[in-house]
């Protein structure tokens, strides 16, 4: 096979996605809270401050469960419109996809994207009427703790769906 010339010109300029600090140039959603709590390690092991910021805690929070998802899984998209949810990545790697679908919002139709791990950040506070969706990106299972602001209501969930590959939503997973 012959070698084959392939100039820029025919590929897409990617734009630049950090700082020289690290800092995200990426879009930012209203409201949400992206925290990397503080983590203490030594020769025994390691310590993550869970609850520090008053940003991710703002408000009420009434319940807490852990859920997995497995690789490759996803979990998405869903809303709600009471609660809001804090994530809180234990471990694992997921790609967790925001979408502002409110109409009162600043942000309205902005999409972020975020990557929680134990080696970046691990908390996102999700607002009320943002749709999200978790991509467990790594290879083994991804342990979350959410502490949501109001109690499941087992009668009544506070849980909108919309499924991942619906074109509704403008992200691509």
């Amino acid at each position: 096979m012959e070698p084959k010339s392939v100039p820029l010109s025919v590929g897409t300029h990617e734009p630049a996605t950090v700082t020289a600090t690290g800092a995200t140039r990426m879009a930012a959603i209203h409201d949400v809270v992206v925290h990397k709590p503080p983590v203490h390690g030594d020769h025994r092991g390691e310590l993550v401050e869970m609850y520090t910021t008053p940003e991710f805690w703002k408000g009420d929070y009434a319940y807490a469960y852990q859920t997995s998802i497995r690789p490759g899984m996803l979990k998405g998209w869903f809303a709600h419109e009471k609660k809001l949810d804090r994530y809180h990545i234990v471990c694992g790697e997921l790609l967790v996809l925001l979408y502002d679908g409110r109409e009162d919002s600043p942000t309205c139709g902005v999409a972020q994207k975020l990557f929680l791990s134990d080696r970046t950040a691990r908390q996102v506070l999700i607002p009320q009427r943002v749709w999200h969706l978790s991509l467990n990106v790594g290879l083994g299972d991804a342990i979350l703790v959410n502490l949501p602001s109001t109690c499941y209501d087992h009668d009544n969930p506070d849980r909108f769906h919309i499924p991942y590959d619906s074109d509704i939503i403008p992200v691509d997973v």
